[in-house]
């Protein structure tokens, strides 16, 4: 059975609709010895190593490694359906992957991560050596700093027995800091408080809260290390209750929160390409095969469902976060490279109708993408009449009643839950919302959102 080409759905619904479509029934099943239970729980405030974790050294709990070595991730682009596959395992087996993190090593910064990190006091011997390799040796495809996605993708996995149609199932055992930093990034014209193409502030904004400030925008030398952008260095410390990060504000003070590592980036080849920089490619969107989700849900005791369109699934990891909060306001959550081990299930449909979208569960519980992980969540054939009125959203969704309501979250906007924007169209009769909203239901309404990579972008553009 030939795969779906996705490109016509993803250019009606947008970079971020399909999570609204993500199935909130997932526990109605449907597949074949893959239930719908996560992870053994793991610990959520991850221990800090001794010293850096190098590629191949130290614990490595996984079946199978998989370092990031040049020959073996794509930078700014994921895997097409028919790559080469750098690792293959047998269905039901773990991997522990040593991912990189793009913050440190991209052209904004000098691409020379030694160099960068020295400058905040890092010896050459606390950065790793697969960052280093990677800035130096990448040489797949040609980098292009505005038009790349910034992610170094690593992968992909051939699954065996994987097959379109099919779904795997991935289970994060584990996710642990390669390194005791990490960094916070804001750029021009990115983000949900970047400027507009228009040079205007985003709406509920004035000119001076845009970050960066407009004066510092070297965008138009069409150097990328003088544009201006800001990139914060986050050491990590042991706290109290876990491992701490300590990122610096104002004049001399600082502000520490918990970490919670997860992968940003989790998917499948989702669609074929003539070439590997090819732009239904890029690293930044989502896709119907997973793709830069940034979901801080995502980490240990979890499980994400992916259909599989390719065969042996190409499953591919990348955009590593240290901590995360509801989103990326500024653009990026607290970037640095993880040590991730999966295990990687085919699953076959059963009975049930197949899953066309990503999913998600955590705590053996189903999720929709957005909502927080103290959220009512229905299952089954409750899940279809919507959420409880008491559910909490994160994200843009406001869920006060059991109508689906976009509040402009995700474009740039303060959320105003009792005011919500129509859109001036509706979507497809047969789109399906998080709650079982669909298209063609007049309760179902959402707002405008700018889509694609480029300046005029303000929703959360990387990372």
């Amino acid at each position: 059975m030939a795969p779906p080409d996705p490109r016509p759905l993803l250019a009606a619904l947008g970079r971020r609709d399909f999570l609204r479509a993500a199935a909130a029934v997932t526990a109605a099943g449907g597949l074949a010895g893959c239930g719908t239970s996560a992870a053994a729980p793991g610990s959520v405030a991850a221990a800090l190593p001794d010293g850096p974790l190098q590629p191949g050294a130290g614990d490595i709990p996984g079946d199978h490694y998989l370092g990031s070595d040049p020959a073996d991730v794509r930078w700014g682009y994921v895997p097409a359906i028919g790559a080469a596959p750098v690792l293959t395992m047998r269905s039901g087996q773990t991997v522990t992957i040593d991912t990189v993190s793009h913050e440190g090593i991209l052209e904004d910064q000098g691409r020379d991560p030694v160099a960068w990190f020295g400058r905040h006091g890092v010896a050459a011997d606390g950065v790793l050596s697969d960052a280093v390799a990677v800035a130096r040796d990448y040489r797949r495809t040609p980098r292009d700093f505005d038009a790349d996605g910034p992610h170094v993708i690593t992968g992909p996995v051939f699954v065996e027995g994987a097959r379109p149609g099919d779904v795997l199932k991935v289970e994060t055992l584990s996710a642990v800091p390669r390194v005791p930093y990490g960094v916070v990034s804001s750029r021009h014209g990115k983000g949900a408080l970047g400027r507009t193409a228009s040079g205007a502030p985003p709406a509920g904004i004035a000119l001076d809260e845009v970050m960066p400030p407009p004066a510092t925008d070297g965008r138009a030398t069409g150097d990328p290390g003088r544009y201006g952008n800001v990139s914060v260095f986050t050491p990590v410390r042991d706290g109290v209750d876990g491992p701490e990060a300590h990122l610096a504000f104002g004049e001399g003070q600082e502000v520490s929160f918990g970490l919670r590592p997860f992968m940003g980036t989790m998917g499948v080849a989702h669609v074929a390409a003539d070439a590997e920089n090819a732009a239904e490619l890029n690293s930044i969107p989502p896709t119907l095969g997973g793709g830069n989700i940034d979901i801080r849900l995502l980490g240990p005791d979890s499980a994400f469902y992916l259909p599989v369109r390719a065969e042996g699934a190409l499953f591919h990891v990348g955009d590593p976060h240290l901590a995360m909060g509801d989103g990326e306001v500024a653009l990026t959550a607290l970037e640095g490279s993880l040590r991730a081990t999966f295990r990687l299930t085919v699953c076959r449909p059963g009975r049930a109708r197949r899953r066309r979208w990503p999913s998600v569960t955590r705590s053996a519980r189903p999720r929709t993408p957005g909502c927080r992980s103290g959220s009512p969540t229905r299952t089954g054939a409750s899940a279809a009449r919507g959420p409880t009125s008491t559910s909490r959203c994160a994200g843009p969704w406001s869920t006060r009643s059991t109508s689906c309501r976009r509040t402009g979250a995700w474009t740039g906007r303060r959320p105003t839950p009792t005011s919500p924007r129509r859109r001036t169209s509706r979507p497809p009769r047969w789109w399906t919302g998080p709650s079982g909203c669909t298209g063609s239901s007049p309760r179902c309404t959402s707002g405008p959102e700018r889509t694609g990579p480029g300046p005029g972008n303000r929703v959360g553009v990387d990372s």
